[in-house]
């Protein structure tokens, strides 16, 4: 049975880049992203982006902390979670 969950995803954001980019490494996500870090722009580009990247709808994507940060913690909602497969045969 299948059960919706939520992660947590660190994401290091470096704001009024020259061009967009995103890499990641495994653990942490980087963003390149042009808009400044005043009155939330870079925050909501960053949900923008990452929601684009996961390919969810961008309600699904919370700043959890750091919201003035450059290093921030996103909540990612609604991940479908299978159980671990039975292997004892």
């Amino acid at each position: 049975m299948a059960v919706l969950s939520s992660i947590r995803l660190t994401v290091r954001v470096h704001p009024r880049a020259s061009r967009q980019r995103r890499k990641w490494d495994g653990t942490r996500l980087e963003l390149w992203i042009r808009q400044p870090p005043v009155e939330g722009a870079a925050n909501a580009a960053t949900v923008d982006e990452v929601a684009r990247w996961l390919g969810i709808q961008r309600r699904l994507v919370h700043i959890v902390s750091g919201q003035a940060s450059r290093t921030k913690v996103l909540e990612i909602e609604g991940v479908v979670v299978l159980p671990a497969p039975d292997v004892s045969s």
